[in-house]
């Protein structure tokens, strides 16, 4: 991870363990099955409320040193985090790594300053983006156009899960690249294997996906 503010070498990245961060994210209740309607409309027999993550630290600086290791390759100035979930998780990552925070606001202010990227930054400066979670990319490509409105440069977006809903694959279309620390299919793989889901969860929720990444979606 290099950083336009001077901080270019960064100390050795900590081990990523994904099992132990699944079982931890489990344990928690973030991993949730059942019926849910996802922002897109579409529903889903499985949620992920990484919104909990602010009331587990030691989750959190998980998360946060997780990220750390796997932007260690990537080139940029600052991060720039999703409100509101990706908010606490990029300010996690910013202190984990020592780099700059900025966020693009979900509605400009009608007082003070009336900014709509709350933080510092230098036109031209090159910006991570970090959410929680990516199903479809709208929200995604919605903060993008924000930052880039201000000439800043978005490459690259990190999230902790990827719902693998075709996401990644509308952002590669936009030319931008995304990195997750989890995939969806590994969740499941793991708690199945784990035995912290039935046989019968594992092969619905499975197909579902296989479903949905071709635009479909089933009711459970």
């Amino acid at each position: 991870m290099t950083s336009g503010t001077g901080a270019s070498d960064i100390m050795a990245m900590p081990v990523i363990d994904k099992e132990s961060l699944i079982v931890n994210l489990d344990e928690m209740g973030a991993v949730k099955f059942g019926e849910f309607t996802l922002k897109s409309g579409e529903t889903s027999p499985v949620y992920l409320d990484l919104r909990l993550l602010v009331s587990r630290p030691a989750t959190l600086r998980r998360v946060a040193r997780m990220m750390q290791a796997t932007a260690s390759d990537l080139t940029f100035d600052r991060v720039a985090a999703i409100p509101m979930a990706g908010l606490p998780i990029g300010v996690a990552f910013s202190l984990t790594a020592d780099i700059p925070l900025i966020y693009p606001r979900p509605q400009v202010k009608g007082h003070g300053t009336a900014r709509f990227i709350e933080g510092t930054y230098h036109p031209g400066e090159r910006v991570l983006l970090v959410d929680d979670v990516i199903s479809r990319a709208d929200s995604k490509l919605e903060a993008a156009a924000l930052l880039e409105a201000v000439q800043l440069e978005v490459r690259d977006m990190l999230v902790v899960v990827d719902r693998q809903m075709g996401g990644a694959q509308m952002l590669e279309e936009r030319g931008y690249r995304l990195h997750a620390l989890l995939t969806i299919q590994e969740i499941l793989d793991t708690l199945a294997h784990l035995e912290r889901i039935t046989r019968d969860q594992y092969d619905f929720i499975s197909a579902w996906l296989e479903e949905s990444r071709h635009g479909r979606s089933r009711t459970p």
